[in-house]
C-alpha cells in the first residue's frame, strides 16, 4: 500500500473525499459524577476525533446533572458517528447536534460566547492605544497597575481572536480562554 493512502489512526481518513469537514456544537447532558468526562474524552482521543473547544459545568443541581459542550470539525459521517458514539456511553442522557437543531430552525448557528482573560503590558503610546481599543470592543479593564491590565472580553470567537491579534503589537503577555458556550435560540430545552 502506498505510504500516502496509509491510515492514519484517524477517523477522518475514512471520510468520502466528497464530503467536506465542518465544524459543530454538540450539547451533551451528562451524570454529574467522577469519570464521565474522562470517557468522552476517552472517545475522542481513542478514535482520532479532534475537539476544537470544550466546556462542562454542572446546570442542574437537584438532578446532579451537567452539561459538556464540545465544538468539533468533521465531515457529515464522521459528525454523526460521533453522536452515535457518545449516545451509547452510559451516564449519557442527551446528545444534540446544536449545529444541525439551528439549520432545521432557518438559523446559521447556535449562540455561541466565549469568556477570555487577556494579560498586555506596556507603557506610553501602547497602554493608551490598548485602553482605547479594550472599549471599542467592549472588553473591561479586571486588574491593572503602572505595567499592565488584565482585560476581560466575552463574544463569539472570532471577537476574540481579532481582539486578541490586535493586542499582540501592543504588549500581549498572556491569554486564557473558556471555551464555548452555547444554546439554540427558541423556547426549547436541549
Amino acid at each position: 500500500m502506498n505510504a500516502q493512502l496509509q491510515p492514519t489512526g484517524s477517523a477522518y481518513f475514512i471520510a468520502k473525499e466528497t464530503e467536506k469537514p465542518e465544524n459543530h456544537t454538540l450539547s451533551v447532558l451528562v451524570d454529574n459524577e467522577p469519570g464521565v468526562l474522562a470517557r468522552v474524552i476517552g472517545l475522542f482521543s481513542g478514535r482520532g476525533y479532534n475537539i476544537e473547544s470544550l466546556t462542562v459545568s454542572e446546570t442542574e443541581h437537584e438532578k446532579h446533572l451537567s452539561r459538556i459542550t464540545i465544538v468539533t470539525r468533521g465531515t457529515p459521517h464522521v459528525l454523526e458517528q460521533i453522536k452515535h458514539q457518545l449516545e451509547r456511553i452510559v451516564p449519557v442522557h442527551r446528545v444534540v447536534d446544536l449545529t444541525v437543531r439551528s439549520h432545521e430552525s432557518g438559523q446559521e448557528r447556535p449562540l455561541e460566547r466565549e469568556l477570555a482573560l487577556v494579560k498586555v503590558a506596556g507603557t506610553g503610546e501602547a497602554r493608551v492605544e490598548a485602553l482605547r481599543l479594550a472599549d471599542a470592543f467592549r472588553a473591561s479593564v479586571i486588574d491593572a497597575n503602572t505595567e499592565h491590565f488584565i482585560f476581560e472580553i466575552t463574544g463569539k470567537g472570532s471577537k476574540i481572536d481579532q481582539f486578541i491579534a490586535i493586542m499582540k503589537p501592543l504588549g500581549l503577555v498572556e491569554i486564557c480562554r473558556t471555551g464555548v458556550a452555547a444554546l439554540n435560540r427558541g423556547p426549547q430545552a436541549m
